[in-house]
């Protein structure tokens, strides 16, 4: 296994030019600066849509921010419905760091995407973002008819963190049945706050996302992460059994590589129809960047067919 040829390209220039300070040496203000420069430059800018509306909706603790995304060729009549969890460790990381690939995620899915922007920590630790997210989800359903939607192919989506939170919220809507989650999309999602994995040690430095960071992110957002609640380690969940069918993505060089892994074969014994799909090559972060990787446009894409095909 080997880096792709295009990121190896990309690590070579980044190795020669000006060191960048690591995201663990900095102050969540200053982290979260860096990553939405970081996302400028790895992804393409302005991706047409059928239309944008920024607008904030009710949730536990105030307005949540989201971000509505309607797909070029909408057509006629209610559409599906993504309801996207972005990444980011639960620190970092809002609307405009995942715009691109939401825009793109919309017109190749055909569907509509709902992106929410929860609490973040350390300001707001967990459960917070928990919170947010399952009462957005919630409103969404509720709300289907004003936003053109069909409540009955609802999808739930979202990368590393954002992934925590597709698998967190599908849980918790089986356990409250409410609401109906036709299908989850969980891309290079944490799972598993312990940080033991093989591919922690592996990839535990040098690929975008270090195991340093990861413990960094985890110590922001939780006050224990070593609990075995499911809310934060979904992974430890006692049954994974009638939860929405899933896609896993993975990538060969991310220190969630074996957590990703080992969800969707929990999943798979549990019943749930999955379909776990890895790139070797690949780094996690690797579908936010679509401006300079071929693999990750082909990924993007192969992704939304997934969903598409799910709630037709």
């Amino acid at each position: 296994m080997s880096l792709d040829p295009q990121l190896k390209a990309l690590f070579d220039a980044m190795a020669a030019g000006p060191a960048a300070p690591k995201i663990t040496d900095l102050p969540p203000a200053m982290a979260r600066e860096l990553y939405r420069g970081m996302s400028q430059m790895m992804e393409p800018q302005d991706v047409p849509t059928g239309g944008i509306e920024d607008r904030a909706i009710p949730g536990p603790k105030g307005e949540i921010p989201v971000r509505i995304y309607t797909p070029l060729n909408a057509g006629k009549g209610p559409l599906p419905v993504i309801v996207y969890f972005h990444g980011g460790g639960w620190v970092i990381g809002d609307l405009d760091t995942h715009d691109a690939l939401c825009r793109t995620l919309a017109n190749e899915s055909g569907a509509k995407v709902i992106a929410i922007h929860y609490r973040l920590a350390p300001e707001h630790v967990f459960p917070a973002a928990v919170e947010d997210c399952y009462a957005a989800t919630k409103w969404v359903s509720a709300n289907a008819v004003a936003l053109g939607i069909d409540a009955n192919r609802l999808a739930v989506a979202g990368d590393s963190a954002g992934g925590n939170l597709s698998t967190v919220v599908s849980q918790l809507a089986r356990d409250a049945g409410e609401p109906n989650i036709g299908f989850q999309l969980l891309i290079y999602p944490a799972v598993d706050a312990k940080t033991n994995t093989p591919s922690y040690v592996e990839n535990g430095e040098g690929y975008f996302l270090e195991k340093a960071t990861m413990e960094w992110f985890f110590n922001h957002y939780s006050t224990d992460a070593d609990a075995p609640d499911p809310r934060l380690s979904p992974l430890r969940a006692s049954s994974l059994k009638n939860l929405p069918a899933a896609y896993v993505v993975t990538a060969g060089f991310d220190p969630l590589r074996d957590e990703g892994k080992l969800y969707a074969e929990a999943l798979t014994k549990a019943g749930v129809a999955v379909e776990h799909v890895n790139y070797p090559g690949m780094v996690h972060g690797f579908f936010n960047m679509q401006g300079v990787l071929d693999e990750s446009r082909k990924a993007v894409k192969a992704a939304a067919a997934a969903v598409k095909k799910a709630l037709a």
